[in-house]
């Protein structure tokens, strides 16, 4: 279990919105539209088709009753009216049919437009949609030889529409709940996985790394809980490193702070005598350095990230710069017998940045290559332009032939207190804070830093400077 971070607000519990405010409540609303829209248009399409159909098994009904009644009378019209007719006439009106006799091209009625009667006249027969008495009728004419024919009218229906509707309302009911029931099954699958994804972020919030969330399909859920899974790992992963570096800074404030108070608590208890105090302050004086230097690099760290670092880029000779650095750091690996060269192209390589900063960020490679490499070892400053261009910028590097980096060590060597930590007590180390401050002076310098081998045998350190930004526009 992962320590709670300290000042944390409590996990938040989850809200619950107001309709249409959750992932569920919306896809439950957009299916239940959906399904509602599917409904009015089946309704729309299958409505008319429904009316199409019943209007047109009316007329076939009604086509089969005139060919029936045209069967019956067609022996019989020619002898006048009869008991036979007036009993098939009065069947058929008890049925809501209208039945018209057409003897030798006449009618025996008004009523019928005289186009039907005109094609029963002519031996035609008659199945259509006109206008009888005065209203829509469905209209089937049977033509029998001499002029003679039975015509059949029935009104057509009122409230079809009516009726057709209520005979669908159940199946579009049944769609529509079934979509409704869809939607919220649907939304529930959709909204869990994000409902435990907040849950676990809430989680993390309160400091429980360990926190995992299951990889599901689909892809977009299971991208959401890698995502969330590769965080927890990487909090987990830098709050340890985190604590590693607190203790190791403690450990490094401990020390310096330790010899000023033993020797001060010998001075004040009078156990040095006065041929000892010139060695004491003296001692004391490189400790109180020491702890002012590793006091800086805190600082500078922890002001690098902020707008108002101070910087004042200007264009730079990095080839002046290195042989101002010359004298220095000769004289220094001298006297602990470590040859200092520096190599130049003999030509000024020009640079964007703030001298400052950059020799901070030079001194501090040069003091870290010192501290590890061994007598009779050397220290390499060098410097080269980026390219043909002047524009391109120009590469310092610090190499040396200590005992160098593995390639486990290059991927964390700028890290606060990595490379403290694998090599404390192994090898002489420093603060833990050099490398991390230079490579984040070196990128708000514009420019980029990489870690190496160094064909001396140890370590090499490039830093790549920008050139001066008006020649890369002219040039562009």
């Amino acid at each position: 279990m992962a320590l709670p971070v300290v000042g944390a607000a409590p996990p938040t519990a989850p809200r619950r919105g107001r309709l249409g405010r959750t992932l569920t409540a919306r896809a439950v609303l957009v299916t239940c539209a959906v399904a509602l829209v599917s409904v009015l248009v089946t309704a729309i399409v299958a409505v008319p088709l429904a009316i199409h159909g019943a209007e047109r098994s009316e007329q076939e009904a009604l086509a089969a009753q005139a060919r029936l009644a045209a069967e019956v009378l067609r022996t019989r019209l020619d002898r006048g009216r009869s008991a036979d007719e007036e009993r098939l006439i009065r069947q058929l009106r008890d049925q809501g049919i209208d039945a018209y006799l057409v003897r030798r091209g006449a009618v025996d009625r008004a009523g019928l437009p005289p186009r039907v009667v005109q094609r029963i006249g002519q031996g035609r027969n008659v199945s259509a949609r006109r206008s009888v008495n005065g209203e829509r009728a469905l209209v089937e004419g049977r033509a029998l030889p001499g002029g003679n024919g039975v015509v059949l009218s029935r009104p057509l229906a009122d409230g079809l529409w009516a009726r057709v509707l209520l005979s669908l309302w159940l199946p579009l009911l049944a769609g529509l709940t079934a979509g409704v029931v869809a939607g919220l099954l649907l939304a529930r699958r959709l909204a869990r996985p994000i409902r435990v994804a907040a849950t676990a972020a809430a989680r993390l919030r309160a400091g429980d790394r360990a926190v995992r969330v299951p990889v599901e399909p689909p892809d977009e859920v299971a991208d959401l809980a890698e995502a969330l899974n590769g965080l927890a790992a990487a909090l987990a992963t830098s709050e340890g490193r985190q604590r590693e570096f607190l203790l190791s800074v403690s450990h490094e404030l401990r020390t310096p702070l330790t010899a000023i108070r033993g020797y001060a608590e010998a001075l004040a208890d009078g156990v040095l005598g006065a041929d000892d105090t010139v060695d004491t302050g003296r001692t004391m004086l490189a400790e109180a350095q020491h702890l002012d230097r590793l006091i800086g690099d805190l600082l500078a760290l922890a002001r690098l990230e902020a707008a108002d670092f101070p910087l004042e880029p200007v264009l730079v000779d990095l080839t002046q710069l290195a042989v101002d650095a010359e004298p220095t750091w000769s004289g220094r690996c001298a006297a602990v017998g470590v040859p200092f060269r520096v190599e130049t192209p003999g030509q000024p390589v020009p640079a964007y940045t703030d001298p400052g900063r950059i020799r901070q960020v030079l001194d501090g490679l040069l003091e870290n290559a010192l501290r590890v490499v061994p007598p009779g070892s050397p220290v390499v400053l060098a410097v080269r332009p980026a390219g043909a261009d002047p524009a391109h910028g120009g590469v310092l590097e610090v190499r040396d032939g200590g005992p160098g980096f593995t390639d486990d060590d290059l991927a964390v060597a700028f890290e606060r207190g990595a490379l403290h930590e694998r090599y404390r007590g192994v090898r002489k180390v420093g603060s833990g804070l050099g490398l991390a401050l230079a490579a984040g002076l070196v990128r708000r310098l514009g420019g980029e830093i990489a870690a190496g081998h160094a064909p001396e045998g140890g370590a090499a350190f490039t830093v790549r400077l920008p050139g001066d930004p008006y020649l890369t526009r002219t040039s562009a």
